[in-house]
Order: C-alpha cells, then sequence, then structure tokens
C-alpha cells in the first residue's frame, strides 16, 4: 500500500471520527438545559418548595405515565390524538401545496384566491372553533377540519412564496428544453421551492399539534387533550403533565423528521453554519 494511500484513509478516518464527536457535542448541548431543569425541579419538589398539588415532581410524572401505560389508557388515547393530527396535517397540507402551486404559477389564480386566504389567515382558530362545532357537531369531522384548516396556511404560503422566489433564468431554461406545465412542476418549481416547502412542512405540523389541542380540549371524550382536561377537573397535576410531555416529544420527533428530511434532500446547498 503506497504512502498516499494510508495517508488518505488516516485523514478518513479522522473525519469520521471528528464527525462523530461533533454529533455528540450537539447531543449533548441540546439535553444540557433539560436535564438541568428537570434536576432543580425533583429538588424543589423533593424538599417541598414546589408544592406537589401544583407541581408534581419529574419522578411521580414518571410514576404516573408508567401507570398509564400498564393501563393502556395511554396508548388509547395517543393512537386517537396522532390519527386526528395525521388526518389533520394531511388534508390542510394537502391542500396548501396544492393551491400555493397554483397561486404560485397563475398570475389571475393570485388575483382571485390570494386575499382572501390572506384574510382569513389572520382570523384567530379559537374563533372560528365555536363554528365549527355548530356546523359540525362534537364529532371526528369538526377535529379533523380545524386541524387541517390549521395545518393549511403555513404550507400555502411558504410554497407560494418559495414559486415566486425561483429564478427567472431558470424557467427560461425550462422554455428551452421544451417542458410542458407537468414537467416544470415537478422538475423544476417543487426541486427549486423545496426548502421553502420543507420550512413550511415543518410550521404546518406544528400548527396541527397546537389545533389538535385546541380541539380536543374544548370538545373530545378521547385523545390527549381530553386526559389532561379530564385529569384537569380531578386535580391530578402529575397526569396533565403526562398529557404535556406526550404533545412536546410529538411535537420535536415530527419536526426532527423533517430537519433529517431537509438534510438529505437539500444537501446542495451552499449555506452559512454558525
Amino acid at each position: 500500500m503506497s504512502i498516499h494511500s494510508v495517508t488518505q484513509n488516516n485523514a478518513i478516518t479522522l473525519t469520521k471520527k471528528e464527525s462523530k464527536l461533533t454529533t455528540r457535542n450537539v447531543v449533548v448541548r441540546g439535553w444540557f438545559l433539560p436535564v438541568l431543569v428537570l434536576i432543580l425541579w425533583q429538588i424543589l419538589g423533593s424538599v417541598g418548595i414546589l408544592p406537589a398539588q401544583l407541581f408534581s415532581s419529574p419522578l411521580l410524572i414518571v410514576i404516573r405515565s408508567n401507570e398509564l401505560i400498564q393501563s393502556g389508557e395511554l396508548a388509547k388515547h395517543l393512537q386517537i390524538s396522532l390519527t386526528r393530527a395525521f388526518l389533520g396535517f394531511t388534508i390542510g397540507g394537502g391542500f396548501g401545496l396544492l393551491i400555493g402551486v397554483i397561486v404560485g404559477m397563475k398570475k389571475r389564480a393570485e388575483e382571485y384566491l390570494n386575499p382572501s386566504i390572506q384574510m382569513l389567515r389572520t382570523v384567530p382558530l379559537l374563533v372560528i372553533t365555536p363554528l365549527f362545532i355548530m356546523w359540525f357537531g362534537f364529532g371526528e369531522l369538526s377535529k379533523v377540519l380545524l386541524i387541517a384548516l390549521g395545518a393549511f396556511f403555513p404550507l400555502y404560503l411558504q410554497t407560494f412564496l418559495g414559486i415566486r422566489n425561483v429564478d427567472k433564468k431558470l424557467y427560461e431554461v425550462a422554455q428551452i428544453l421544451e417542458y410542458n406545465r407537468l414537467e416544470q412542476i415537478t422538475k423544476l418549481m417543487i426541486p427549486a421551492s423545496l426548502p421553502n416547502i420543507l420550512l413550511g412542512i415543518r410550521l404546518s405540523l406544528s400548527a396541527a399539534w397546537m389545533c389538535l389541542v385546541v380541539a380536543e380540549l374544548l370538545g373530545a371524550d378521547k385523545g390527549i387533550g381530553f386526559m389532561i382536561q379530564d385529569a384537569r377537573s380531578f386535580m391530578q397535576t402529575d397526569t396533565v403533565f403526562v398529557g404535556i410531555i406526550i404533545f412536546a416529544l410529538a411535537g420535536k420527533i415530527s419536526d426532527s423528521i423533517v430537519r433529517f428530511l431537509e438534510n438529505r434532500l437539500l444537501k446542495w446547498q451552499d449555506s452559512f453554519k454558525a
């Protein structure tokens, strides 16, 4: 084996080790603040500074979550909440992407649709919720549609902006290559708008989780939101915290999945990394 090959292999090995160390450091730094808060919380709860009736200690929350898991109650509520969030995000995000592409491509569509959509976007969802209940009742339809409405606007807006920010020279190249409309969308507009679209997906997922909480707290007999509302009625603070942590973890996991896709799909971007 030549000296050059040995040197190259050593360089690759060092690069892999540095990458692993960097990933490990990022994970440690990310967990530093949550772990510190949990330790302080447990200490303050153990000495009685934080009353258990209002601030259950992390240990009590872990015990309660284990009880809910063992009884199967947590899995039942979580499955229902995840189904609602997935359906709402799929419907709302799908329409947001579709209409964002149409409005971004067509000036006439923007003139007809965009003003009304922007006006509806400014209306708080809590104001619309009573209407949804009056129109669709307390069933699953009203909850899914409320989540879909919340997920629609972020993805619509980011898709619209992404398409409008595509370099005009790329359209000229597409005309030279004689792309039809479908090819323009699939080979030019969507790939060029991908950073905005992925950002819109992240924002839509966050909106879907928030709308899920609102929908389940206002009227539901199943789901994590209902579990929180029911526990609040009986002053079961530990169960309330379990529900809050479930929502936080679900939101974080879904956001991390999209960020992973961003890192995989946007490798070509030469962006600033602090």
